[in-house]
């Protein structure tokens, strides 16, 4: 589990650099991963510092530090 969780770390910091901040659901629909990977690789992310979160009214966006 936890190589396939790096796996998708790896893919999701990749959409954000090619693509820009985006939400979870931006990030889960156009790159057909699995949600619940999804989640755990931004927490792995996140623990890392290499995420930033912003609220926009109740969407939340992700971004590369």
């Amino acid at each position: 589990m936890n190589d396939s969780i790096g796996e998708t770390a790896g893919l999701i910091w990749k959409f954000l650099d090619e693509n820009g901040p985006a939400s979870a659901t931006k990030i889960a629909t156009v790159t057909k991963l699995n949600k619940n990977l999804i989640q755990r690789a931004i927490g792995w992310l996140a623990c890392e510092g290499k995420l930033d979160f912003e609220m926009n009214g109740r969407n939340e966006t992700i971004s590369l530090r």
